[in-house]
């Protein structure tokens, strides 16, 4: 009995002693994983964290050491929204595709690092057709300018905002250029990059034209195939509704109009044009020319200021 007692004791002080190792309550597990000494919490960043470009997937060290030592000093300010796109796509959208269009701005630009997008944008809302949630311009412009001035306190040099919506295109345009009024004397810069938005549907519509495709606007093909492209497979997009996703007709720029398209009666389903042959291979198309089109004029700008 004797004996039986010894081994508890000599047990218990092993376990003890184990868990006075252990600095992370995962049964001695060590910062290394695999029991080894923890890694010091320092403001160092670690070596395999060098290639992030996600500014909300970063630790503050590996933003410090992005600014200061990797040269990327410029900020991308991508704007979402959360708004109806029809009943074929997520109301998240703008946000959705947004985020992907940041991150992907910024690892062709080399020298910027995307900022998290903002999920909100000057919509309307009802309850006939829910799933928008808007905010006021002025608010809209404020959030943007805010956001612009911390992002430049931080040790980015450029800002580039744009949006992914139509709406608050001409508020983000006044930020930047109050904003760039006011800290270019510092040497840094506030711009507003459009090329994203408005460029984009321009050349995009003269694609669909030569491809024989129809035009659209608000949750028409541009939207739904891009959707497509980007998380069809993450359920961005309800691909069993396509066959009927067709709304209001939407005539091509310079185009003749369609007269029998435009004599069917008015769709209340928040598609404007037709979705129904969105695909992932025209998604691609209308992603890339949107990511195209933003690092040239961010490039051109950055460019301008050394002239």
């Amino acid at each position: 009995m004797r004996r039986m007692g010894m081994i508890v004791v000599l047990a218990l002080a092993a376990s003890s002693e184990l868990l006075a190792q252990d600095t992370t309550g995962r049964g001695g597990r060590g910062g290394r994983g695999r029991g080894g000494p923890p890694i010091p919490a320092t403001g160092e960043a670690l070596a395999r964290t060098r290639d992030l470009v996600e500014f909300e997937m970063m630790t503050w060290p590996e933003v410090k050491r992005a600014i200061n030592e990797l040269g990327k000093t410029t900020a991308i300010v991508y704007n979402g929204g959360t708004e109806q796109r029809g009943p074929q796509n997520v109301n998240g959208g703008h946000t959705l595709m947004a985020r992907e269009m940041a991150k992907a701005v910024a690892l062709k630009l080399g020298n910027a690092i995307a900022a998290p997008i903002l999920a909100y944008s000057p919509a309307g809302t009802s309850a006939e057709m829910p799933g928008s949630i808007g905010i006021s311009a002025a608010l809209y412009k404020a959030v943007n300018m805010e956001i612009a001035e911390q992002l430049l306190r931080q040790g980015f040099k450029n800002v580039m905002i744009m949006g992914d919506n139509g709406g608050g295109q001409a508020q983000l345009g006044e930020a930047a250029k109050e904003l760039d009024a006011k800290y270019a004397p510092e040497g840094k810069h506030v711009y507003h990059i459009p090329d994203a938005y408005f460029a984009a549907r321009e050349e995009f519509a003269k694609y669909l034209v030569k491809e024989g495709l129809p035009c659209a606007s608000h949750a028409g093909l541009n939207d739904t195939a891009n959707m497509v492209y980007l998380g069809s497979d993450k359920g961005w997009v309800r691909m069993e509704l396509l066959p009927t996703a067709v709304g209001n007709y939407v005539p091509c720029p310079g185009q003749p109009v369609d007269s029998v398209a435009a004599a069917r009666p008015r769709v209340n389903n928040g598609i404007n044009g037709d979705a129904r042959k969105a695909s992932r291979e025209i998604g691609k198309v209308i992603f890339d020319i949107k990511v195209n089109l933003a690092v040239k004029q961010i490039q051109g700008l950055i460019a301008a200021q050394a002239k």
